[in-house]
């Protein structure tokens, strides 16, 4: 079994108690078959313990009062573990903040964002991330499953992350060469034409196809009203999608009033020039963690196109969630009286993450609400 993890996933180490978000409070926590197997098996002073704590029926553990989970105490930390050990643990509290996506003799797993501490490491790093393959026993998977359409994949998200990652150009000029090597796939996909697919590669990498990025990027650039209109119906989506903290619907509704609603586009083209203006005075490094966001989404979820063979949303989602953090940090930034730290990136990056990540209904939710028509493509990015 092959396993593909990046360069940073033996730094995380869990901070337990002193954790600023526990992920043990907030949401619904689902339980394994096998787990759960397990628990009705304890016995001894713990066994009461148990039973209030767990849903059989539901597959969950029950919640106190400010939802956290019942066998979180007051020091954050976990009366489960310290009675039974640490293999009485769920699947998803074994596996966490670890997120796994399979394929045939291949687990990549990556760190999820949603975690404060891989948020942290993430967010902190300036060095570009790259990526191990290491190869253990594991026990096979088998899916319906094309190995040629895999490489292919694999072969585009190696690029991918080689512009991404090529700091000499613009991330704005980079993430335009990388949507359009998803649209350009999709295209091929949807013709079956697999076997070109690397002529679209080929096409993104020369100098001609990052002149005509630019030129459209300051194309864009003369039409303010039609970038503010873009923006707003961007953040607006994030109104269609399941709630699952009640201050992340607080903060959605504070940055849609001091950034979109009664404002006018010059308004906003100001306010995101300045801004921009002040990372680079300050040297802040944002245009590093928004590259870092972008192949951190796209080494999760690319490959999963293997699946269901849509290749160019996956790659929509990756520039949106970027897009979304940006306006985020902006908003963070006015707050803030014109000023920003780190800690401020790194919360916003994992509150975003738990509202989308960590909803299935949510990431389908998303990838639905990208566009298909080529029409509609050519205003998104």
């Amino acid at each position: 079994m092959l396993y593909h993890i990046p360069d940073y996933y033996r730094e995380f180490h869990c901070t337990a108690d002193r954790c600023e978000d526990t992920c043990c409070a907030g949401w619904q926590i689902a339980v394994d078959r096998q787990s759960l197997k397990k628990y009705k098996k304890v016995r001894g002073t713990f066994r009461s313990r148990i039973k209030k704590g767990v849903d059989f029926k539901a597959g969950t553990f029950r919640h106190q009062p400010k939802r956290r989970c019942a066998f979180l105490n007051e020091d954050n930390l976990c009366d489960m573990y310290t009675a039974l050990g640490k293999n009485s643990l769920c699947k998803t509290c074994r596996l966490y903040p670890r997120h796994i996506e399979e394929f045939e003799n291949v687990r990549e797993i990556t760190l999820s964002l949603s975690c404060p501490e891989v948020a942290r490491i993430l967010m902190s790093r300036s060095d570009p991330v790259t990526f191990h393959s290491v190869e253990r026993e594991g026990e096979e998977t088998y899916a319906d499953f094309d190995p040629f359409f895999y490489s292919q994949l694999l072969d585009a998200r190696d690029v991918i992350r080689k512009i991404l990652q090529n700091r000499s150009i613009p991330l704005a000029v980079r993430s335009g060469l990388v949507y359009g090597i998803g649209h350009d796939m999709q295209l091929r996909v949807n013709r079956q034409e697999l076997f070109s697919c690397g002529n679209a590669l080929k096409k993104y990498q020369k100098p001609a196809a990052e002149q005509f990025v630019q030129e459209r990027i300051r194309s864009n650039l003369q039409r303010p009203e039609k970038q503010f209109a873009f923006a707003k119906r961007k953040f607006r989506c994030l109104h269609q999608l399941e709630l699952l903290k009640k201050d992340w619907e607080l903060l959605l509704l504070e940055t849609e009033q001091k950034l979109f609603l009664d404002h006018t586009a010059m308004e906003y083209e100001k306010q995101t020039e300045e801004f921009h203006r002040w990372l680079r005075e300050n040297e802040f490094p944002w245009e590093i963690q928004k590259e870092q966001l972008l192949v951190y989404f796209i080494d999760t979820y690319f490959c999963g196109a293997v699946y269901d063979g849509v290749i160019q949303k996956k790659v929509q989602m990756a520039l949106f969630c970027a897009d979304i953090l940006e306006i985020l940090v902006l908003m963070r930034w006015l707050r803030n009286e014109k000023q920003l730290d780190l800690e401020d990136v790194i919360e916003l990056s994992y509150r975003f993450s738990r509202e989308v990540e960590h909803s299935d209904l949510n990431l389908k939710r998303m990838e639905a609400m990208m566009p298909n028509n080529r029409k509609r493509e050519s205003a998104f990015y």
